[in-house]
């Protein structure tokens, strides 16, 4: 094992908080993160974790070597990045996250394509409808729809998404057509809602004649899969918001009609998320080059 595998294994077991998960944000088995952990140990002659059978936590000299093997990493990530620069073909691996519908859709469509154009790049796409840390997961790049909450990193706008509600035939013919925010919120109307840790009370934001407004509204149904939420209006158990590039087929099928339509969603915003210092990693620039012009053609054309 390299002393430079040993200090990127402690560097994820610091961040995560335990064996395991490093271990698996690694590839490798836990045996083998222990192995690197009490060689690092043994190296330094210094403990780097307290262990329990429950948990790792950081001893002040764990801490201290923390900081500087951030730094060790970064220069390595950086010389890499220079010769990738030089050689007009980068390598090593990308760390993508992004929300599950975005994901299958929009990115992995383009995924071969850029392996056959950047063969030395590796792509590592995670796919989840929860917010995720950037620095915390190991994350080149994060695509997202909504808002930001980190200021602390660099954002790209890829496109303002148009959102839709949307609905079953047979949810409509049983439970009637609303037409605007204030009848679904009195709670006549199922709402399906995107639910994830954090996450706080459902309000739906809708234009109305008197400007955006945020209603209230209430669901028996809650998944934190924006894919299941097209499932459940689909076979009518209620009103889901959607982003309209997720469901345009449905919706042109005849499968979902469009309802609350006077007072509509407002669009969300598509972007995504990198680290000041990734920016002037190749391979995290280009592989952003090239699927945000492609991500931003097919949400336009499926918003025409």
């Amino acid at each position: 094992m390299s002393y430079f595998d040993n200090i990127r294994t402690f560097v994820r077991i610091y961040e995560l908080g335990t064996m395991s998960a490093a271990a698996r944000d690694q590839r490798i088995s836990p045996a083998v993160a222990s192995a690197r952990m009490s060689q690092l140990e043994a190296h330094l002659g210094v403990r780097l974790f307290q262990r329990t059978t429950r948990s790792l936590t950081p001893t002040e000299q764990g801490r201290i070597f923390y900081e500087g093997a951030c730094g060790v990493l970064a220069a390595v990530e950086e010389a890499e990045a220079g010769i990738g620069d030089v050689t007009e073909n980068p390598r090593g691996t990308l760390h993508i996250s992004a929300p599950l519908g975005v994901g299958r859709r929009l990115i992995a469509p383009h995924l071969p394509e850029f392996a056959e154009n950047y063969p030395l790049v590796d792509v590592r796409l995670r796919l989840s409808d929860r917010k995720l840390d950037l620095t915390a997961e190991g994350l080149d790049v994060a695509f997202f729809l909504g808002r930001p909450e980190d200021s602390s990193l660099r954002i790209r706008k890829i496109a303002d998404c148009t959102r839709v509600l949307c609905a079953s035939p047979s949810y409509v013919a049983q439970h009637g057509c609303p037409r605007s925010g204030a009848e679904i919120e009195r709670g006549r109307h199922n709402c399906l809602n995107l639910r994830f840790p954090g996450a706080r009370e459902f309000q739906w934001e809708l234009n109305t004649a008197d400007g955006p407004r945020k209603f209230d509204v209430r669901g028996r149904f809650e998944s934190d899969d924006g894919d299941v939420l097209t499932d459940w209006a689909l076979a009518g158990a209620g009103i889901a918001l959607k982003p309209l590039f997720e469901v345009a087929h449905h919706l042109e099928s005849g499968a979902l009609v469009r309802v609350v339509e006077e007072t509509p969603p407002l669009p969300v915003l598509m972007a995504c998320l990198y680290t000041h210092r990734r920016h002037q990693d190749p391979k995290a620039r280009l592989f952003m080059e090239f699927v945000i012009e492609r991500m931003a053609a097919a949400v336009a054309e499926k918003s025409a």
